[in-house]
């Protein structure tokens, strides 16, 4: 296998069926797919239906992991579990409520081996935001060459191109430039949610999610400090086209005062 893929989930039966049917869509040919499920009651995490795609990935010659995980401990540190279930070189960690075209894994690992950098992320587009177009929020800019490490720190310069993964101004900016899966193009990112192909030995040489512990449980923005990790001493990148939507549910994680990157860096 070149790619896992890791899925957490927590109460979301319905929106990880969706987000496993599009995985089950991918050109790749072989993946390995690992759910770890923080569902308490065992009732609302993996349900029938992606149970149901589950076995439609079995049945596609896909390799098919599901564990429970528990207890919950954090975002990090259900984090730092994927990891270490990792056996494949790349691993995509995709968020249980997101949607993927059918060719983005293909797209993804593409752009990783002609950039080889650390990780390469499809930022989610939020569809029901089609009509409101925020210039004043779609900078962008693009790698003219390769890929390099750049250290980037909350409020320092680059942080603000998060923005650009804000409602659907990727979407905006991407059409604007004629971009297409045929004509895709790498870009400078502060960092990249919920859709993102990560080296997975580069990962874990910058610690991975060891951090989990330094943090308390109830904490948010565990992505975006591997991610900082990782770029400073490799480089990472946003991919456009990106190919990744959210399904734009309420979030599982109400108390986020406690931000990783701003208490770890």
């Amino acid at each position: 296998m070149t790619v896992d893929v890791l899925v957490p989930t927590y109460r979301r039966p319905a929106a990880l069926a969706a987000t496993l049917a599009t995985v089950a869509a991918q050109t790749v040919p072989r993946l390995r797919v690992v759910v770890s499920d923080q569902t308490e009651d065992g009732t609302g995490g993996v349900g029938a239906e992606a149970r149901a795609v589950l076995r439609l990935l079995a049945a596609r010659g896909h390799e098919v992991e599901v564990h429970r995980h528990l207890p919950r401990r954090g975002l990090a540190e259900h984090r730092a579990f994927l990891l270490s279930t990792a056996r494949a070189p790349y691993a995509l960690f995709l968020d249980d409520d997101v949607l993927v075209e059918p060719d983005l894994v293909e797209r993804l690992l593409g752009a990783m081996a002609g950039h080889s950098c650390g990780f390469v992320g499809s930022a989610v587009i939020g569809l029901s935001f089609l009509d409101d177009v925020r210039p004043d929020e779609q900078d962008i800019e693009l790698w003219e060459g390769p890929v390099v490490p750049e250290e980037i720190r909350p409020g320092g310069q680059g942080w603000e191109r998060h923005r650009l993964h804000n409602a659907a101004n990727l979407w905006h900016v991407q059409r604007r430039l004629g971009l297409t899966r045929d004509r895709q193009r790498v870009y400078k990112v502060a960092w990249a949610g919920g859709c993102v192909l990560y080296d997975v030995d580069k990962l874990r040489r910058v610690g991975g999610y060891s951090f989990w512990n330094e943090l308390p449980d109830h904490h948010c923005g565990e992505d975006v400090l591997a991610q900082l990790r990782v770029m400073a001493r490799f480089g990472g990148c946003g991919l456009v086209p990106s190919g990744a939507y959210h399904q734009e549910l309420p979030t599982t994680v109400p108390l986020r005062e406690a931000d990783a990157p701003l208490l770890l860096l």
